[in-house]
């Protein structure tokens, strides 16, 4: 059985990976994950695995997909929202994913910050697991 990638859980059920290629999602899938949402732009570094065929191989294992893709410029209140909806829906366990994990970690707090989380909270968790998220609440302001 092919190695997990390194997870940082966010939430029981939800973890943050940084880039998914082929052998990533059929670990992913062995392990019993039900849902990855990738947050990566195609074509963002060369050799990428593109969406479409990580959509194909995720679904032939079982797991749904969702791509969801972002970059810091680009972020929108409607990818907040969209993130946002997918977590509700999506079973559980769920992987987000994009080039280190950053802009999925980063998503998932601006989705607790319209919980009512505390910026602070979510920025030591992250940084537990080593993803730098202190621009949240820049990011925060910028999408009000």
């Amino acid at each position: 059985m092919p190695s997990l990638p390194p997870l940082a859980e966010l939430s029981p059920g939800l973890s943050a990976a940084g880039a998914l290629g082929i052998a990533d999602i059929e670990a992913l899938a062995a392990s019993g994950v039900r849902t990855i949402v990738n947050n990566r732009p195609d074509g963002e570094d060369p050799g990428q695995l593109p969406a479409a065929d990580a959509r194909r191989l995720a679904e032939a294992h079982g797991i749904a997909y969702h791509h969801i893709p972002v970059t810091a410029a680009s972020l929108s209140r409607a990818d907040v929202d969209a993130f946002a909806a997918v977590l509700r829906s999506a079973p559980q366990p769920v992987v987000v994913h994009c080039r280190s994990g950053t802009r999925s970690t980063l998503l998932w707090a601006l989705t607790r910050l319209d919980e009512g989380a505390d910026p602070a909270t979510l920025i030591d968790m992250a940084a537990r697991h080593g993803i730098d998220i202190a621009a949240l609440p820049a990011f925060a302001a910028r999408l009000a």
